[in-house]
């Protein structure tokens, strides 16, 4: 035989549980820019923001996005850091100083304060390294801009027209046999 009492107070703590679930899970998702965990240093940040920005810039007509408008930067960041091994992290954390130190040498400023021009004459140097770490380097932050990008809400919504579900589902509908 069952408490009435012992049932009703689990039934009313398991709603209030699942109430508050929402408003628990939703204080840990915050993932903005400025609580962005990272083991990148912000030299290193601000590097990547530049490879990104130069391979894919903004446009110059209103609306257009490029790389860090829809946030690649910060993908790059969390997919090196969370998707690759620690000897392709290590690779990049010493070619993005190479890359600095390099643009420091040549333009005498960071590769992130480097005129847009001065920056791709740098990563073109790297595209045809025969250096194979620096290919390397090269090759996977290419790649993984191009799909951070193509795979950003903003541009599979507004450019690449991806639907959840594509088409429309019409219930009821005669289907002649």
């Amino acid at each position: 035989m069952m408490n009435r009492r012992k049932a009703l107070k689990n039934i009313v703590l398991a709603s209030g549980s699942l109430i508050t679930l929402p408003l628990w899970m939703g204080c840990n998702a915050d993932d903005t820019p400025a609580t962005h965990l990272s083991s990148f240093s912000s030299t290193e940040q601000k590097t990547i923001a530049g490879i990104a920005n130069t391979l894919i810039p903004a446009g110059t007509a209103a609306g257009s996005i490029g790389a860090l408008s829809v946030g690649v930067d910060l993908f790059l960041q969390k997919l090196i850091d969370n998707c690759y091994e620690k000897d392709v992290q290590d690779n990049v954390k010493a070619q993005l100083k190479a890359l600095d130190a390099s643009a420091k040498t040549i333009h005498d400023n960071s590769f992130a304060k480097c005129t847009q021009a001065q920056r791709q004459e740098l990563l073109q140097k790297l595209s045809t390294s025969t250096n194979k770490p620096e290919k390397d380097f090269y090759t996977l932050l290419r790649s993984e801009t191009i799909r951070g990008f193509n795979t950003s809400k903003e541009v599979m919504q507004k450019y690449l027209n991806y639907k959840i579900a594509p088409g429309h589902y019409y219930g009821c509908v005669e289907v002649k046999a």
